[in-house]
C-alpha cells in the first residue's frame, strides 16, 4: 500500500506540473516577448523610490475586467437600438394613422362633391313628380332633361362611355353574350349593343353587353 500511495502522489505531482506549465505556457502566449524583452529597472529603483510612490501607471486591467467593460457596451448600444426601434415603431403608427385619416377625408370631398353635382336631377325629379300627369309631353321633357343631366355629372366625375358601334370585339372591354351571321360585316365586328359598358378613371366598371359576327 505505501507503494501505491508514492506513486499515486507522483501521478499528482506530475499532473501539478503539467498544469503550471499549461498556465505558465497561457501566460506567454497573452503577452508574447514577456521572456525575451531585457528586464528593466523600475522607476525610481535605482534611487529607492518604488513606482507607487514615482506615480507609475496603474497596472492593466485583468481580462474578467475587460469582459465586464465590453458586456456593460454592448447592453449599452442595444438599449439604443431598442430605443431607435420604439420610435421607428411610433412613427410607422402616426404614419399609418395619418394616412388612413387622409384617405378617409379624400373620400367623403369625393362623396360630397358627387352629391353636390346629384342634387340638380332630385330637384327636376320633385318637379315632374309634381306637374300634371296629363301633360305626357311635359313628363317626358322632364325625364329627358333629367338624363342629361344625369349623363353631365356621371361624366364630370370621371365616367366614360365604351363605345362599340363599328368596333372590333375585345374581351378587355366587350362581353359577348350572343353570336351572329352577317355576311355585310367582317368577323369579331359588334354587330349589335345590347347593354352600354362604362369605365371610370381609365378602368372598366362594366364592359359593353354585345353581339358579335361570327360567319
Amino acid at each position: 500500500m505505501p507503494f501505491m500511495k508514492d506513486k499515486m502522489k507522483k501521478k499528482d505531482e506530475a499532473s501539478l506540473e503539467d498544469m503550471r506549465e499549461q498556465i505558465e505556457e497561457m501566460e506567454m502566449q497573452e503577452n508574447p516577448g514577456a521572456e525575451t524583452a531585457p528586464e528593466s529597472p523600475e522607476p525610481g529603483a535605482a534611487d529607492g523610490v518604488s513606482p507607487a510612490e514615482d506615480g507609475a501607471a496603474p497596472e492593466e486591467a485583468s481580462p474578467e475586467e475587460d469582459l465586464t467593460a465590453a458586456l456593460e457596451k454592448m447592453k449599452a448600444e442595444l438599449a439604443e437600438k431598442d430605443t431607435r426601434y420604439l420610435r421607428l415603431q411610433a412613427d410607422f403608427e402616426n404614419f399609418r394613422r395619418r394616412t388612413r385619416q387622409e384617405k378617409e377625408e379624400l373620400a367623403a370631398v369625393v362623396t360630397q362633391s358627387l352629391l353636390a353635382d346629384m342634387l340638380p336631377l332630385l330637384d327636376n325629379f320633385e318637379r315632374a313628380l309634381a306637374a300634371d300627369s296629363a301633360d305626357g309631353q311635359g313628363l317626358r321633357t322632364g325625364v329627358e332633361m333629367i338624363y342629361r343631366q344625369l349623363g353631365e355629372a356621371l361624366k364630370k366625375n370621371g365616367l366614360e362611355y365604351i363605345e362599340t358601334a363599328g368596333k372590333k370585339f375585345d374581351p378587355n372591354f366587350h362581353q359577348a353574350v350572343m353570336r351572329v351571321q352577317n355576311p355585310e360585316m367582317e368577323d369579331e365586328t359588334i354587330a349589335a349593343e345590347l347593354q352600354k359598358g362604362y369605365m371610370a378613371k381609365g378602368k372598366v366598371i362594366r364592359p359593353s353587353m354585345v353581339q358579335v359576327v361570327a360567319n
